[in-house]
């Protein structure tokens, strides 16, 4: 058709917002391209990608005419369900900062987040309502709560009264690509947690990374959301959905059931999910002792490390699907590093190779590049690397000293430029002037059929300085063990620098409101020299 005069004047009159490259205008899209595709299935509830994009307009009208403003920060102190999208899409239509908050953390942790990150408004539901009053109480600084399954309480505004009010009154408001569309805070393993700052740039970087490293895609594609919401793997996988335009399943939150999962994964066709390597492990036995029919094609894992054994167990129980290792960290949006699935046996235990999207080196401590097989620090650039952390220009500087961001992860790269985690940089002990990376020795115990669990910590030694103590639990039905019965083990794996020199068996290992193991923690009850450890 050729162009009026009139058509192509209003092209270029067109507002620059409708041409900006992010989740909102993508979801917008969807919904005048395919309105009555489901966009979002939650539990038995579908939501069309009409409906998705006019209850979150709604929502921006309801925040914008309670006084929210370009850049004010929205708590979102939420379960995974749909409504949590939808908030995060209307803070973010008029430029408001969601910051999701882990709902394991305690009343303390959260309030300072709110305190950290000035928000006055907080979106929550009725399980979670005591711990969002309690926060708003200690620190008098939520003005606003709002409660998206209805609240018993007066002063709670109710979700989806909200959504009814007429959105008419909403402004169009342009959100420019550069524009802090999340603050992630980081899980504070070693001090109080750091918010990163992710733009929608960073975000669409995320999406074209995972788009272009799943093999085989379609518009049938089902990604199933597993992580938690409040967890950058959870949010972030919403990125190549909204771009693609294809159906996002999200899983409830709660006491992970491995036979319920893939009844799901096989009643709603999913193609893709990410697991931890723990759930992974539930499934692969569940499956193998009652197989579903799944349409899956691509399988990945991340978050945390993953045995041998597990990755076996994938491969060997999935063998038609693309098994992708994924490696990051929030401050990268996540994804860093993928291990394709054709390179998944010939190099299992590796992270892959840096994503097309990042920059990446692995230096000394003097910023100096090491050689292949060396061990150093991988740091990184790239368009899905964060603005920097929120009010902490200091902590933000020395994560980017030289001009690169410093993951804090120790890797060594092989020939090929194969990546493989070695340990966290932290987390290094240092025997007899030999280094000992704790990820190895874990990853070893964990190939033990008696252990559950497994943490390497160091502990003071006159004589060596520092050596490796094991806390581990075991696994069902297992009474005891030894490091005497461990040894054929440790042996056939470990040099003998490298092997445990003393062995505790606790109920559980203690874990920040993240999920990570609180190694501080082991330190202090058994990191001292009088804890017992022979010469």
């Amino acid at each position: 058709m050729t162009a009026t005069a009139e058509s192509s004047s209003d092209l270029v009159t067109e507002p620059l917002r409708s041409r900006r490259n992010h989740w909102n205008n993508q979801v917008h899209r969807h919904a005048f391209m395919t309105p009555d595709r489901i966009a979002v299935k939650y539990l038995d509830r579908g939501t069309t990608w009409r409906e998705l994009d006019d209850r979150s307009r709604a929502f921006a009208a309801a925040l914008y005419r309670r006084g929210v403003r370009f850049g004010d920060r929205v708590l979102m102190a939420l379960l995974n369900r749909t409504e949590y999208v939808e908030a995060v899409l209307g803070a973010n239509l008029i430029g408001a900062i969601p910051v999701p908050v882990n709902i394991r953390m305690s009343p303390a942790e959260v309030a300072f987040l709110v305190h950290d990150s000035g928000a006055k408004v907080i979106v929550t539901e009725r399980l979670l309502a005591p711990l969002a009053d309690a926060v708003s109480t200690s620190t008098g600084a939520i003005d606003t709560t709002i409660a998206v399954d209805g609240s018993d309480i007066a002063s709670h505004l109710d979700y989806e009264a909200l959504l009814a009010e007429d959105p008419s009154d909403l402004p169009e408001i342009d959100v420019p690509e550069e524009t802090v569309a999340l603050i992630m805070y980081t899980s504070g393993t070693t001090g109080k947690p750091k918010g990163a700052m992710l733009t929608h740039t960073n975000l669409q970087a995320q999406a074209v990374t995972t788009i272009s490293v799943s093999q085989g895609s379609s518009d049938d594609d089902v990604a199933s959301i597993v992580p938690p919401l409040f967890h950058i793997a959870g949010l972030a996988g919403f990125a190549p959905v909204f771009y693609r335009g294809v159906r996002a399943v999200i899983h409830p939150l709660g006491a992970f059931d491995p036979d319920a999962m893939l009844d799901t994964l096989e009643r709603e066709g999913t193609t893709s999910v990410f697991m931890v390597p723990a759930q992974w492990q539930a499934v692969c036995a569940a499956q193998q002792a009652r197989p579903r029919n799944l349409a899956l094609r691509t399988i990945s894992w991340g978050a945390a490390p993953a045995s041998d054994t597990v990755l076996n167990a994938m491969n060997e129980t999935f063998p038609a699907a693309l098994n992708l290792t994924a490696f990051g960290q929030t401050e990268m949006s996540p994804v860093t590093c993928i291990l394709e699935g054709r390179d998944a046996i010939r190099k299992i235990g590796s992270i892959g190779k840096v994503v097309p999207a990042v920059t990446a080196r692995v230096v000394d401590p003097m910023m100096e590049d090491v050689k292949p097989g060396e061990v150093g620090e991988i740091v990184y650039r790239g368009p899905n690397l964060m603005k920097g952390y929120w009010q902490n220009p200091q902590a933000t500087a020395d994560a980017f000293y030289g001009g690169w961001f410093h993951s804090g992860d120790l890797v060594r790269q092989d020939d090929e430029g194969f990546l493989y985690v070695v340990d966290r940089a932290k987390d290094m002990i240092i025997t007899g002037g030999e280094n000992v990376y704790c990820a190895e020795v874990e990853n070893v115990l964990y190939g033990h059929p008696q252990i559950a669990e497994a943490a390497i910590i160091g502990r003071a030694h006159d004589k060596w300085g520092e050596v490796p103590v094991a806390v581990v639990v075991l696994a069902d039905g297992v009474d005891g063990l030894t490091l005497e019965q461990l040894a054929p083990h440790l042996d056939e794996n470990l040099a003998r620098f490298k092997q445990p020199k003393d062995l505790v068996i606790v109920d559980e290992l203690p874990r920040n409101a993240g999920g990570k193991v609180v190694k501080p923690k082991l330190r202090e009850a058994y990191g001292s020299k009088d804890a017992g450890l022979a010469d």
